[in-house]
């Protein structure tokens, strides 16, 4: 019986091993992103590394993609300098408990599952747009600060730092080809470490990020908001809680996507939308800055294996752990370790494909690519995916438009029949229109709608356009296969609509008339 009992836990003993040395790795590239990210956004590093560890934390317990890392990130961080300097770090959190409230009621209110209608063109676009996002982030590590300046770093400093991110990149690269028992992010940052250690290398370590600053510090602590809560600090937090609830979620739940890809899985949109809100409530109210999922370190704990919750609570918990006790032994971790892990990240995500594929699919279909990526570079994630999905859908809509046809023909009646294929919509009105032979048909003329759809009231216009050019010559026009709502929202002309309940379609038109 003990066999069988051992026999049946073996496979989840290796899962929760895996687990937790993938959620120790991400906890350890947590903490470079966190410091930097709050550094960037004028806040002390605690700021950035109390939003890690709640963000992390939060939403590996609540989320709906188990494995999905959330922390601090750059594309929130730059969104909110202007509000940090111009009115302060209480306004921050203010900020960050309503952007919270925000995602919540998107997650509620079941919106969230819209990212399932993103094209191909944008998450190729999103994912090589932040990967090099992810890799120019690294760049910032070759930079030393002092008096208020910032120089790049020159000689041997500069070769020995390349050199340690060689040794890491190659260890994280190929120890998966001798064993997949251990994570080799894991064990390039430790082996790194112990190189610099045992030769005494001078080379920039995490405690060089923060200046020498104290950053060992107790449990974070509930703070009730001290802003005036008023109309006037309403107006002033809205416009930030509404950029930063779209850039969370947007990148929150396009990294979902992706990660709903590599695991042949499918994670819940709404629900990690309900824990990302809650993440940052929480993270206000402990003087966090908030945060989203991360796709860098996403791809860590899953590329070391990290499929569970587990992952995600151990590398929430161990970071705090790091903050409270092992803060003396962080600090010395070289960058060049953290670094070259970042960079195999970056390798790994970037869809190198793009290049052997972009000139074999249509031509707007390269241009969204090219568009979304350069945008997430220059700008933000939302920008990009907002403007990938408006351009894919004018290309959608031109393409759709040039689909509506008529089949013509006179009948026994000597009525001429035009059968409809296609829909009818704004896109396609002009078309529709230049169909018809109005000076030449016959008396009786007929439009059969059986094989094409009336969408929205631009077709409704549409048809009720064509019905008067036919009134006004004195001809009889029939409307057949039309819907019961098409007939009440074409008025007067609904009278000419043939009724047939056996074979009539039952659809809705988007029009605001019906309320």
């Amino acid at each position: 019986m003990t066999q069988k009992i051992k026999t049946f836990l073996m496979p989840f003993a290796g899962k929760w091993s895996t687990d937790l040395f993938s959620g120790l790795t991400v906890a350890l590239a947590l903490i470079p992103e966190s410091i930097a990210f709050a550094l960037v956004a004028n806040l002390d590093p605690l700021v950035g590394l109390y939003s890690a560890f709640f963000m992390c934390l939060i939403t590996a317990l609540f989320g709906g993609r188990p494995g999905m890392i959330s922390g601090a990130t750059g594309a929130m961080a730059v969104a909110i300098v202007s509000l940090v300097i111009q009115y302060g770090v209480q306004y921050l959190f203010a900020t960050m408990v309503l952007t919270g409230i925000l995602q919540i009621l998107i997650g509620v209110f079941r919106f969230g599952k819209f990212i399932r209608i993103l094209p191909k063109s944008v998450m190729i676009g999103f994912v090589n747009g932040l990967a090099i996002v992810i890799f120019l982030a690294q760049l910032q590590q070759f930079k030393v600060h002092s008096n208020g300046e910032a120089s790049w770093l020159s000689g041997y400093p500069l070769y020995l730092m390349i050199g340690l991110i060689l040794v890491a990149m190659a260890i994280t690269h190929y120890l998966p080809k001798f064993t997949k028992k251990l994570p080799s992010a894991l064990v390039a940052i430790i082996v790194v470490s112990a190189i610099a250690h045992i030769f005494h290398l001078n080379t920039r370590v995490v405690d060089d990020m923060v200046g020498g600053q104290q950053v060992s510090a107790g449990l974070p602590t509930f703070s009730l908001l001290t802003v005036p809560l008023n109309f006037t600090t309403l107006k002033i937090i809205i416009p930030y809680a509404i950029t930063l609830c779209i850039i969370g979620l947007s990148e929150s739940l396009m990294t979902l996507s992706l990660i709903d890809e590599i695991t042949h899985t499918r994670g819940r949109a709404n629900k990690e939308c309900i824990a990302q809100g809650l993440g940052n409530v929480v993270s206000g109210f402990f003087k966090g800055m908030g945060g989203c999922a991360m796709l860098g370190q996403s791809m860590i704990n899953t590329k070391s294996g990290g499929r569970g919750r587990l992952s995600g609570i151990v590398a929430g918990i161990t970071l705090l752990l790091f903050i409270l006790l092992l803060w003396p032994i962080i600090k010395m971790i070289p960058l060049a370790a953290l670094v070259g892990v970042m960079i195999m990240v970056v390798i790994e995500t970037f869809e190198w494909a793009t290049f052997k594929f972009i000139r074999k699919i249509p031509k707007h279909d390269a241009f969204v690519i090219v568009v979304v990526t350069a945008v997430t570079v220059f700008t933000d994630l939302a920008i990009a995916v907002v403007t990938g999905v408006v351009i894919a859908a004018l290309v959608f809509a031109w393409q759709t438009a040039k689909n509506i046809s008529a089949e013509r023909r006179v009948n026994g009646d000597g009525a001429k029949e035009y059968k409809l294929h296609g829909p009818l919509f704004f896109g396609s009105i002009s078309q529709f229109k230049s169909l018809f032979d109005i000076e030449k048909d016959p008396n009786e003329v007929i439009i059969d709608f059986l094989h094409s759809r009336v969408a929205d009231h631009s077709a409704i216009d549409a048809i009720q356009f064509i019905t008067k050019r036919y009134m006004a010559v004195g001809k009889t026009l029939h409307l057949r296969h039309l819907s019961s709502e098409c007939k009440l929202l074409l008025g007067k002309a609904g009278d000419l609509v043939e009724t047939n309940v056996l074979e009539d379609p039952d659809y809705h038109v988007a029009s605001n008339k019906l309320g």
